[in-house]
């Protein structure tokens, strides 16, 4: 039997425990994460100071949320890979540099919404 399915499946609580558990480990180890959470408070305040309208909330708090799941998905990969291959492996290799890639494309991603909302909140004030 998996552990943790049946009887000795963790409660929800546990759970949330477990998940508050990751992400303090991986802001304590993980220099991008903490680069990720400046950038989303950055983002927050740019939003506050140039009031943005509830869809550029939308579409802000989205980007931002999605960076730092990606960062945390990419985390969780680059770990995987270096347990199950500790000595350096050309797919070893590949699988981290594509999880890099999908966790910079999303950063990318987010940059150009944030320019678009914005650029869009700042012409309706000076405009």
């Amino acid at each position: 039997m998996i552990p943790g399915t049946g009887r000795n499946h963790p409660s929800f609580r546990r759970s949330f425990l477990f998940a508050l558990q990751g992400f303090r480990t991986a802001f304590a180890t993980e220099r991008n994460i903490k680069v990720m959470l400046g950038g989303g408070v950055f983002a927050i305040a740019m939003g506050l100071l140039l009031r943005i309208d509830a869809i550029g909330w939308a579409c802000i708090l989205l980007c931002c949320g999605t960076v730092i799941v990606t960062e945390l998905i990419n985390t969780a990969i680059e770990t995987i890979v270096d347990l199950v291959s500790p000595e350096f492996h050309p797919l070893a290799g590949r699988a981290k540099d594509i999880a890099a890639a999908a966790s910079w494309t999303m950063c990318l991603t987010s940059v150009v919404v944030g320019l678009i909302v914005y650029g869009r909140a700042l012409f309706a004030l000076l405009g």
